[in-house]
């Protein structure tokens, strides 16, 4: 026996008791010095991740946003000539945006960093022929590793010695039932995970019951895990639709608006001779006419999605997939944790005679023995779902009864294995009479077990394969007895009878059924993708109300591209995938137009949940890696909270096209205001202090009134908007600048009627400044629904419409009222009735929409 390593218990169940021997076995595994030559070789046991940019750096990319180069230069041309007070206020706004920025870049994908911390668990190796404790960073290819029940394996490895071994690889394979192990004989070539009886161990899977000695065969990112980290990191994060059109329509304003900021600047130098006010001019009519704000409105809008969302238990890591959710038209979602509970539980039971569906209703004494035997034939402490399930069964249904034996010992165990799959436990009793032997496995096994004639062995088969269909993992359970005696050496030379068979499930979670149905009324087809078998695929789909026909990992594997985007747009359940088979599976849905969510748990789903348009992950059960690679985690993995987040989704697409249009038509006034006067000869009205004001207040304040909107009651009854239909239709972008030039007559008018009353540029600009400041909250009031009017729409709840009213009155009244501010805006004094008349005049301006809403025509009309 090995001596024990520090930190090492001299005596722990599952490891002293390995044998240490082999094909290739090492007693004293590598030396010190061949490990760390390996190390240096080979590199840690964990995945790289790119090193995170530098706060300067971050700046520096901010820096390059042109809003800001524009407020720079206007920050300088003010100092230029000598007007530091406005100088300093613009640079004021530059710091303020750069923090912003910086702070939510910040919050950068940690995806790589969680694969790291999954698959460097501390290990126990045996080095120099000691027994060692290490960090799983330091495990090398040729460590010898001393595995057992409960350890998660730090690296892929050669199974060397196994006691009855059995793994979870669900990570991995998205298998809900643990595989077994067998020791390797020779050299076999690597494989991969999934399926019973390989002598591979796999990095970040738990060994669930058994123990044994492995060889490390590949580490870090040459593992299967790691394969998968490399998967994740070469998929960056695809910008969406609705970011690429946003980015389009910013491009080309932007163009257009530097074009026509350089002309004023030459006009008004070569009219006026005063080149320094020529470029003031110029910066002004720029920023009038950037529409930087919408990505500002944008962010602000999918920040506030995300809040409202988290309240249904949805947490947002991607801002854009809070639009995206509104166009999903497919939700591909593995079954084992995310439609199942992960959890198997015992479904059926059937004993010679009699048939008994678990419902909640007392156990008929004839299935008892099954019961109590089965769980004898597991672990007092187990890891195994399956025997957790008996027990849990045997704690709910027999607790106070004879049928539980807390007080007996355990003999002996005779472990399964390849040539018989099921297991025996021989137990005494305190009264020590004989022995009692239970037995455990597969239902031909046990037949075996217990030389049934061929009549019963055709009823047990016939049992067994009718819950198989049904989508139930299938055990049966026998007896016997021995009188104290030398105990044989196999199981068959006991006396077995048959009690009866097992049929356990992975349970649907409580309420998806209702959400894979709503989503079916929204126009959202739903996909399952699991790792298990076609049979339990079928089975389980036909309880959400999904079609018989499955399609399996190895049918996909002969499919070619082409024809597996048409088979993806048919078929709606996919057995025994595997994970690069579901990130082929979203790019074939992609292909074919399809908006696609994607929902999971595991390590082996995260390059599909960052491929999908809306990766979601759960919560509570899924992996770190998944909640990293998605943009989307449901905190309690409810189902149906997705069926919440996508109606969600849905309402802030549509209360976004009313932000954006505010914001389009509330430009044409305030790059009219800056660019008619140059024009005709009049006084400047806007200078940039009054539209980075109104750009980083106003706008940004009033797209959270447009988020508030409630919702259309009738959302989930329509189906997805057209992946392809732009955000600024034909429609929306005449109707806002309708609007904006009915509003910019309004504020010219006010100007020119002020100017000419008073003599004073000041007080006109002042009143235009009334006349633009009551039109914003015109256009935002009749813009809140184009259906309802304004009494309407000011009788719906809308908190945030009325601190954005209540925000531009008192940002209005301080610019006119203050003095400092009044100064910084260039600011005559102004009558109260001159004000009141500014402020009728713009907000009257959008009265004819309001006529429109009432009499106008159908395209008026929200669709």
């Amino acid at each position: 026996m090995l001596p024990a390593g520090e930190g090492v218990p001299a005596r722990r169940p599952g490891y002293d008791a390995l044998p240490m021997t082999g094909p290739g076995f090492c007693a004293a595994g590598l030396t010190e010095a061949e490990a760390a030559a390996r190390l240096r070789a080979d590199g840690p046991n964990e995945l790289s991740c790119e090193k995170p940019r530098t706060l300067l750096g971050s700046a520096l990319q901010v820096l390059k946003e042109p809003m800001l180069l524009l407020l720079l230069a206007a920050g300088g041309v003010y100092l230029v000539l000598g007007d530091h007070e406005e100088a300093l206020t613009l640079l004021f706004f530059v710091v303020v945006i750069i923090a912003i920025t910086i702070v939510q870049e910040r919050k950068t994908e940690r995806a790589l960093a969680a694969l790291r911390d999954l698959t460097s668990p501390r290990a126990l190796v045996i080095r120099d022929g000691t027994r060692r404790r290490i960090a799983g960073r330091e495990v090398v290819r040729g460590d010898v590793l001393v595995v057992a029940e409960g350890d998660r394996v730090p690296a892929d490895a050669l199974l060397l010695e196994s006691a009855h071994m059995e793994a979870d690889e669900s990570l991995l394979t998205g298998e809900s039932v643990p595989v077994r192990k067998r020791a390797a004989t020779g050299r076999p070539s690597p494989s991969r995970p999934g399926g019973d009886g390989l002598p591979f161990l796999y990095a970040g899977t738990l060994v669930v019951r058994g123990h044994g000695i492995a060889e490390a065969a590949a580490t870090g990112p040459r593992s299967e895990i790691g394969r998968i980290g490399v998967a994740l990191a070469d998929l960056g994060p695809e910008r969406t639709r609705l970011e690429r059109e946003v980015s389009r329509i910013v491009r080309i304003v932007a163009v257009l608006g530097l074009g026509l900021c350089g002309a004023l600047v030459v006009l008004y130098g070569a009219t006026r001779g005063d080149w320094l006010k020529g470029l003031l001019a110029g910066i002004a009519l720029a920023m009038a006419v950037l529409p930087e704000e919408f990505p500002v409105v944008l962010t602000v809008f999918m920040a506030m999605g995300a809040w409202r969302i988290s309240r249904s238990g949805v947490l947002t890591r991607r801002l854009p997939a809070v639009e995206a959710l509104g166009a999903a038209t497919v939700l591909c979602s593995d079954k084992t944790g995310t439609i199942t509970e992960n959890r198997m539980r015992v479904a059926r039971l059937w004993a010679p005679g009699a048939l008994h569906v678990l419902d909640g209703e007392a156990l008929p004494e004839a299935v008892h023995a099954v019961v109590e035997f089965g769980i004898l034939a597991s672990q007092r402490d187990p890891f195994d779902p399956m025997e957790r399930a008996f027990h849990r069964l045997g704690g709910e249904a027999l607790e106070g009864t004879e049928h539980l034996h807390g007080g007996w010992s355990l003999v002996r165990e005779y472990p399964l294995s390849p040539e018989l799959l099921a297991m025996s436990h021989v137990w005494r009793s305190p009264d020590g009479g004989r022995l009692v032997v239970a037995a455990k496995g597969a239902p031909e096994a046990v037949a075996d077990l217990c030389h049934l004639d061929p009549g019963v062995t055709a009823e047990v088969r016939a049992h067994a394969a009718e819950m198989g269909a049904d989508g139930l993992r299938v055990l049966a359970v026998a007896r016997a007895f021995f009188d104290p005696a030398e105990l044989p050496p196999k199981q068959h030379d006991f006396d077995f009878g048959l009690l009866g068979l097992v049929g356990l499930e992975d349970p649907v979670r409580s309420g998806v059924p209702e959400a894979v149905a709503e989503c079916g009324g929204a126009g959202i087809r739903v996909v399952m993708i699991t790792g298990d078998s076609p049979d339990t695929a079928r089975a389980i789909g036909r309880q959400l109300g999904l079609p018989d026909h499955v399609t399996t990992g190895a049918e996909l594997e002969a499919i070619a591209d082409a024809d597996l985007e048409r088979r993806a747009g048919e078929v709606r359940v996919f057995a025994r995938v595997a994970p690069e088979q579901k990130l082929r599976l979203v790019h074939a849905l992609r292909a074919r137009g399809e908006v696609v969510a994607m929902t999971g748990d595991g390590v082996n789903d995260a390059p599909a949940l960052k491929a999908a348009d809306i990766g979601i992950a759960m919560g509570a059960r899924g992996t770190d890696v998944a909640r990293e690679a998605a943009a989307l985690v449901l905190t309690g993995d409810d189902f149906a909270s997705i069926v919440a987040a996508i109606r969600l989704g849905r309402r802030i697409y549509e209360n976004l096209r009313r932000a954006m249009g505010y914001v389009l038509a509330v430009h044409v006034p305030v790059a009219g205001l800056s660019l008619l006067p140059v024009l005709l000869g009049w006084p400047m009205v806007l200078f940039p202090i009054h539209i980075v004001f109104l750009e980083l207040i106003i706008d940004p304040a009033c797209s959270l009134a447009f988020e508030a909107e409630p919702g259309d009651p009738g959302l989930m009854r329509r189906p997805p908007r057209r992946p392809e239909a732009p955000l600024f239709d034909a429609r929306l972008v005449a109707v806002s600048v309708l609007q904006g030039a009915s509003l910019l007559a309004a504020s010219v008018a006010a100007f020119r009627i002020g100017m000419l009353h008073t003599g004073s540029e000041a007080t006109g600009r002042a009143l235009a400044f009334v006349a633009l400041i009551a039109g914003n909250v015109a256009l935002i009031l009749v813009n809140r629904s184009w259906q309802r009017g304004i009494l309407g729409t000011l009788a719906t709840r809308n908190r945030a419409s009325w601190a954005v009213v209540a925000g531009a009155v008192l940002t209005l009244a301080a610019a006119l009222l203050v003095p400092f501010f009044r100064g910084i805006f260039r600011f005559g004094a102004v009558a109260p009735h001159d004000a009141a008349l500014a402020a009728a005049a713009g907000f009257l301006s959008l009265a004819w929409f309001e006529a429109l809403k009432l009499v106008g025509p159908s395209w008026l009309r929200e669709r």
